[in-house]
């Protein structure tokens, strides 16, 4: 098996591990994140009925790099979820580690106001 192949695997058996714990409610939805090589998402979900309440993306960002996009991801996600009036909410980090555009992200949303 090949060394990518394998990182996938294990990040999503990390994911399956983190996600069979928590769950998003309309009240206190999941933060969930998503990297990929070219760009950061964040979503907060209500698992009860499947329905994304706000969303943020770097796609839409310009002149910013790495961890600067992740906090201003982070932050134009806690800007969405008060207008839809969110103050708290269950960060899922589906199984990245907790450091770098992760660790940015979520404090950029905790910067903007978001409680988890």
């Amino acid at each position: 098996m090949s060394k990518i192949l394998s990182k996938l695997l294990s990040r999503k058996r990390r994911h399956n591990k983190i996600r069979a714990t928590l769950n998003g409610t309309a009240l206190k939805p999941r933060l969930s994140v998503f990297r990929s090589n070219q760009a950061i998402y964040a979503q907060l979900v209500d698992d009860t009925k499947g329905v994304t309440l706000a969303s943020a993306h770097s796609l839409e960002l310009k002149g910013k790099k790495g961890i600067e996009f992740a906090k201003a991801v982070g932050l134009e996600l806690a800007k969405a979820a008060k207008e839809k009036k969110i103050e708290t909410c269950v960060f899922d980090r589906s199984g990245y580690q907790y450091h770098g555009q992760v660790k940015a992200l979520a404090e950029g949303a905790r910067e903007g106001g978001l409680k988890f």
